[in-house]
């Protein structure tokens, strides 16, 4: 690792909105697509922790919490479900809260009384992982809705910093990764640019060149994450915005 041009980490595009995931669950709602049922799949992999902790801090008990993610995953993936959504429906993160919410008002006896597993839901759950992440976090968080959005906001994050991540090990710059991972998330690094640079064999103004364009590879994935999730492109940098006051809350 020498000098400035090999610090460089690959840079792709902006969001693309002709193939965003909710986009093409939109699109495609008058006619039953595969292309849109794995996009709702897709975006519900993303989702299915924070609406686990939503339903926990309601006050259902770990069984029953997880009995009813899994039946609501069942109800969302029908193959009918595209039929009934529409363009009005805006941010799916919106969109897939009012639908939890009516699922637990209306449909909470018959879920109730499905057996774990006996649900046919196509997404595999980690459900047991979620109820130790769940006790953990719902500590510092006052309501079911300020939990939700939360979890929303720190996994986008997580899901952007790990595609930052692959990226960086795919070009042979993992170790530079690691090492200024931290000067990404608003902490504040135990050592100068200087140091940092002497452990990986780059000049300071290396390490400042390297972690600017980590900065901005970081914030492209994450507009690009968002926009799998709304529907005009307007709406990507209320969002970010949004993620952001969600965050420092």
């Amino acid at each position: 690792m020498r000098g400035e041009a090999q610090s460089e980490l690959p840079s792709n595009g902006g969001p693309v909105f002709a193939t965003t995931h909710w986009s093409v669950v939109l699109a495609a709602r008058p006619r039953d697509s595969v292309q849109a049922r794995e996009a709702l799949e897709t975006l519900c992999r993303s989702y299915w922790y924070p609406l686990y902790a939503f339903v926990r801090r309601q006050g259902h008990n770990a069984a029953d919490a997880q009995d009813l993610t899994q039946a609501f995953f069942a109800h969302l993936l029908r193959k009918d479900f595209l039929s009934g959504v529409g363009p009005e429906k805006g941010r799916f993160r919106s969109f897939l809260l009012a639908c939890l919410k009516h699922f637990l008002a209306d449909e909470w006896e018959k879920a109730h009384t499905a057996k774990r597993g006996g649900a046919e839901v196509e997404l595999d759950l980690d459900l047991e992982q979620a109820e130790e992440r769940y006790l953990i976090e719902a500590r510092v968080e006052a309501t079911a809705e300020s939990l939700y959005e939360r979890r929303w906001a720190l996994d986008l994050l997580d899901r952007a910093l790990d595609r930052l991540r692959d990226e960086a090990v795919a070009s042979g710059k993992g170790t530079v990764f690691d090492q200024l991972q931290c000067c990404l998330l608003g902490e504040r690094p135990t050592e100068t640019y200087a140091q940092l640079g002497a452990k990986l064999g780059l000049s300071e103004t290396a390490v400042k060149v390297t972690v600017h364009r980590l900065r901005q590879r970081y914030r492209e994935l994450l507009r690009e994450e968002i926009a799998n999730t709304v529907t005009r492109p307007d709406e990507v940098e209320e969002e970010m915005r949004y993620l952001f006051q969600v965050v420092s809350r």
